[in-house]
């Protein structure tokens, strides 16, 4: 539960003095201080507090809203808590077949830094090589990633990774293999470890010469879960 740092942290963000707050949310000073030192307060005026910021009782309550970024936190004062969880996040951009079907659209890792800044970007996405794997289910959408190092043996670097679209990160499963598209990190192929009601994702290596590390939410763009893997050449 974030409320208390969550309540200081969006008062500091308006610039406003506990005096200040108290008077507009028909509070006294003192009362307005327990919150922020974690006492609870009754639901009418949790409602209150939640309207005056504009940010749900939901994101005010269980998100860290100080790990957000500037973007994230605009968007929940608009009313899209999204971009805390990942549910809903935004529409995916994808290329499709003549007959309407979905590409597996493949990144190598030559195209993996203009992937992380060129993602929702319909012409980059299409321009992508495609392929088809006719055993995989069709209620998902997939793309297949190279992968680059050797933290993830036995998947030998250089391999061609296909995942599956994680549109909740909610329903993330603790230890599964998941490509992570991050801001600052790139494209990173990891055993990931649910931590958002902390604000953050555990990334774990299966080589274990390489330390788990944490990355905040608010770093990562796409989450895809690992569904097979190929070990073929590719040149394009």
């Amino acid at each position: 539960m974030y409320f208390s740092e969550n309540l200081k942290f969006l008062r500091l963000r308006r610039n406003k003095s506990q005096v200040n707050l108290a008077v507009e949310l028909e509070i006294t000073r003192t009362t307005l201080s327990g919150y922020e030192r974690n006492v609870q307060p009754p639901l009418k005026t949790l409602i209150k507090i939640s309207d005056y910021f504009n940010v749900s009782l939901d994101a005010l309550i269980k998100y860290k809203l100080e790990v957000l970024s500037e973007f994230q936190l605009s968007q929940i004062e608009k009313g899209f808590d999204v971009d805390v969880t990942g549910n809903k996040l935004r529409l995916l951009t994808i290329s499709v077949d003549s007959d309407g079907k979905e590409n597996i659209e493949m990144v190598p890792v030559k195209a993996q830094a203009g992937y992380t800044n060129s993602y929702g970007d319909l012409d980059f996405i299409a321009a992508l090589p495609k392929f088809k794997l006719p055993f995989l289910p069709e209620n998902k959408t997939y793309r297949t990633f190279q992968i680059k190092g050797d933290s993830m043996l036995p998947i030998q670097e250089g391999s061609w990774v296909t995942s599956s679209y994680l549109e909740n990160w909610e329903h993330l499963k603790n230890g599964k293999p998941c490509i992570v598209v991050t801001k600052d990190e790139g494209i990173v192929f990891k055993l990931v470890y649910n931590r958002l009601n902390e604000g953050k994702l555990l990334l774990v290596s299966s080589n274990r010469k390489y330390s788990p590390y944490e990355i905040p939410i608010s770093h990562v763009v796409e989450i895809w879960q690992f569904e097979t893997y190929n070990s073929f050449e590719f040149s394009n």
